[in-house]
């Protein structure tokens, strides 16, 4: 397969690993594209990386998680086809900007919440008050923003390897993109593996 994106240090960047998230079997409009559930999900995926000769590469602390919604057997296959390991958190370094990038979207993110928190509080209706600030408050801290260890690991474990990034996950998707990594959402995945086949 063609090569691109990242380059790390000792790692040339290929399409042919994929480090992959929770979220591809998870939610519902990626998981739909490998198979009907979770389990089939997995081991649909797992017969297109046969079928390409794909590396897997998946963080143990997604394994566990994933290990939480599909049936043992379709773990125990991905077990044996994926290479389950956390990136070297001792020996990785990584560009500052990015952190410092983060902390600051963080606290735009905390104020945001905080003028959330201060407008329900000003009004008369406490039940639909506390709905009110559970949805918008988890969108305004959450959405679009690694807010995981496991999301986190994924990012850091592809920079590591040199491979690129299967997840439905768009704070996973914009940290990725701040470190040059390329990111597959389920449908290009699939579009890119049929591209293959006609070339």
């Amino acid at each position: 397969m063609a090569e691109t994106g990242n380059k790390t240090k000792g790692h040339e960047p290929s399409r042919s690993k994929l480090v992959v998230d929770t979220s591809i079997f998870v939610n519902p409009e990626a998981m739909e594209l490998f198979g009907d559930s979770v389990s089939s999900a997995i081991e649909g995926f797992l017969d297109i990386c046969r079928k390409f000769s794909l590396e897997i590469y998946m963080p143990l602390s997604i394994f566990r998680e994933l290990s939480t919604f599909a049936q043992p057997e379709a773990i125990k296959t991905l077990r044996t086809r994926a290479v389950v390991r956390a990136p070297d958190l001792y020996n990785m370094q990584v560009p500052a900007i990015t952190f410092h990038t983060f902390v600051r979207e963080l606290r735009q993110r905390v104020n945001k919440g905080l003028h959330i928190a201060e407008k329900a509080i000003k009004s008369d209706d406490a039940p639909e008050n506390v709905r009110w600030v559970r949805q918008h408050y988890r969108e305004a801290l959450r959405s679009g923003i690694v807010d995981s260890v496991e999301d986190l690991e994924v990012v850091l474990l592809a920079r590591e390897v040199g491979g690129i990034i299967l997840t439905a996950d768009q704070g996973i998707a914009n940290m990725a993109d701040s470190f040059g990594i390329e990111v597959f959402r389920a449908q290009e995945f699939l579009d890119y593996c049929n591209d293959t086949i006609k070339e």
